[in-house]
């Protein structure tokens, strides 16, 4: 049926890359044009360092076997942001357009634009991927914290700078030649600032004050929006803006 459907120049997709039955073996054995990555691992993607490492797995498989890769469940600018610095620049999800009758599609198509961050970011280097690793473990560090004053984990995560995987990398890169650059120290002074703050956090929460301790979780998220620009400076992932370079939509049917 699918080489019939070649035949008739109709491309093929594998959708929910990864879960269930939609799996290497499928991969392997059936003639698909198109890998569509199951949104479990998109979703989650920006908070969560091994669903990153799939997510770049994925991406890897489809390069190799000369695929291509359309990401589900792009919810947020953020997401987009995320797939356009692995060089996925197919996407479909919220974060783009919510379903809508077919009649309404030509002019959603016509007046579309992408988000001017989407514009401006370009595929990272491979020697630049720890980097991006790197704030996701930051923003999974910020997460555990929130749920943990939260009452959602049992524990805090790791409150000591220099022992959080974050706070690993900087050491690491220290040591290399990023270490010398004022932007690096940059990153090293606000991450040093989030975890000041969660220290008062925590302490707030041990003294009973537990409401106090949540309702400064807005000024922890702004810290680590900081420092995950700041290593977006560090790297140089935001440039001038490059024409036409945003996730493309993908209509599904």
């Amino acid at each position: 049926v699918i080489d019939a459907c070649h035949e008739l120049g109709i491309s093929i997709a594998l959708d929910d890359f990864g879960t269930g039955y939609s799996s290497l073996s499928y991969f392997k054995h059936l003639r698909v044009d198109v890998l569509k990555i199951d949104q479990s691992f998109v979703r989650d993607m920006l908070d969560d360092p091994d669903d990153l490492a799939i997510l770049e797995g994925v991406l890897g498989l489809a390069k190799a076997f000369h695929r291509q890769a359309i990401a589900e469940g792009v919810e947020t600018v953020e997401h987009g942001e995320m797939l356009l610095k692995l060089g996925c620049e197919l996407a479909q999800g919220y974060g783009i357009a919510r379903p809508m009758p077919a009649s309404d599609l030509p002019a959603w198509v016509a007046r579309w634009r992408p988000d001017v961050r989407w514009s401006s970011t370009a595929p990272m280097a491979p020697d630049d991927l720890p980097v991006l690793y790197a704030g996701v473990e930051h923003r999974a560090w910020v997460l555990a914290l929130s749920e943990y004053l939260a009452g959602r984990r049992d524990a805090p995560p790791t409150m000591d700078h220099r022992q959080c995987r974050f706070g690993d990398w900087l050491l690491r890169e220290g040591q290399g030649g990023r270490g010398g650059q004022p932007r690096f120290r940059d990153v090293e002074q606000v991450h040093r600032e989030v975890h000041a703050l969660a220290a008062e956090m925590i302490s707030l929460q041990a003294a009973g004050h537990g409401e106090e301790a949540l309702s400064r979780v807005p000024e922890l998220h702004v810290l680590r929006d900081l420092l995950l620009q700041r290593l977006d400076m560090l790297i140089g992932a935001v440039g001038a803006p490059v024409p036409g370079r945003a996730p493309v939509p993908h209509y599904a049917h």
